[in-house]
């Protein structure tokens, strides 16, 4: 079992010089503490993510860490030019001495995609014929394409990732199809469903797996959740009780401004509606390891990705949760998982 962050990045109180600083202490942290690795959100004209140039904010989490691995969780591919993307994820897999993560996706929010002039209804496609120039460019040394939307003539490739053939891939997954086909390409992938639902995911990804691979040992399988630890469940609770409040304001901002719901349903308002197999864990070191114990044992992961910062948390409020999960938590966690 190895244990891995996400982060929204979402929006605090915090002056945004203050909030980009303090968030970076925190990556400090996390690389102190032993983390496999960091994966960031993108988002756009919204409070839920202020990493919207996932490379820019990346760039500055390579040169504060030393042994964590990062990436975003997703690029959202359908807003980029496939040549500008293939050389910032050279240059950061560069720069971090081979640490970066190559995480994909559309992008979950068509008002996001709209902002940009991009059509919602064009982002599968877009995400499919970027994925071509994508690998094709960074497994090679020029690019040659024809696509509906991007043409390309022996444009050269000046640049390369440090690992080889490419960095690894990272994906979200929902749906047992979506899983099985990860699966069969070997990518790594994260759930953030139930407990229940991942359980269905992971057999799925596992037979893909099979199928390609046979017996060999498969990649990273997720599990993501809310993560709050403190010296006693009432305190952990009352922290992640309120800084979720502040995150659900965010996630469905944008959805809010423009009178639509959100993509796939509204997210419970309350943090005590997401505990008991839910995509939140909160309460004392005890508690945790008993909560998240269960459910990776029941999702059938092999990673587990805590989302430790969130709303208003404050830095004192995040780096004590850190410590005591890292101190107490994840050791035991571990042992139950060899």
């Amino acid at each position: 079992m190895e244990f891995g962050v996400f982060d929204h990045v979402d929006r605090s109180a915090l002056p945004l010089a203050d909030f980009y600083d303090a968030r970076l202490r925190i990556v400090e942290a996390y690389d102190r503490g032993g983390f496999y690795a960091y994966h960031v959100a993108e988002h756009h004209a919204t409070p839920l993510g202020i990493a919207a140039s996932p490379s820019v904010y990346l760039a500055a989490v390579a040169q504060r860490t030393r042994r964590l691995r990062f990436g975003p969780l997703v690029y959202t591919l359908p807003l980029y030019h496939p040549l500008r993307l293939i050389e910032e994820i050279c240059m950061l897999d560069q720069m971090s001495g081979g640490r970066f993560q190559l995480g994909i996706g559309r992008g979950i929010s068509p008002l996001e995609t709209k902002c940009f002039g991009v059509d919602p209804d064009e982002r599968q496609s877009r995400y499919e014929e970027i994925i071509q120039i994508m690998m094709q460019g960074l497994t090679g040394k020029t690019v040659d394409f024809e696509g509906r939307f991007y043409t390309f003539r022996g444009v050269p490739m000046e640049l390369a990732p440090l690992q080889q053939p490419h960095p690894p891939i990272w994906l979200g997954v929902a749906t047992p199809d979506s899983a099985e086909r990860s699966g069969h390409n070997g990518s790594n992938v994260v759930s953030l469903s139930t407990a229940a639902e991942t359980r269905v995911l992971a057999d799925r990804y596992r037979k893909g797996w099979r199928e390609a691979n046979g017996d060999e040992a498969p990649p990273r399988l997720g599990l993501g959740r809310f993560i709050v630890v403190a010296e006693s469940d009432e305190a952990a609770l009352a922290i992640a009780r309120r800084a979720y409040r502040r995150w659900h304001e965010s996630f469905h901002h944008l959805w809010h401004v423009h009178g639509v719901k959100p993509t796939r349903g509204e997210r419970a308002p309350h943090f005590d509606e997401i505990t008991n197999g839910g995509r939140g864990i909160a309460g004392s070191p005890e508690s945790v390891i008993r909560a998240l114990t269960a459910q990776l044992a029941e999702a059938g992961t092999n990673y587990c990705v805590g989302q430790f910062v969130f709303g208003d948390m404050s830095f004192d409020e995040a780096q004590t949760s850190i410590d005591l999960f890292v101190r107490q938590v994840m050791p035991v966690v571990r042992q139950s998982f060899p």
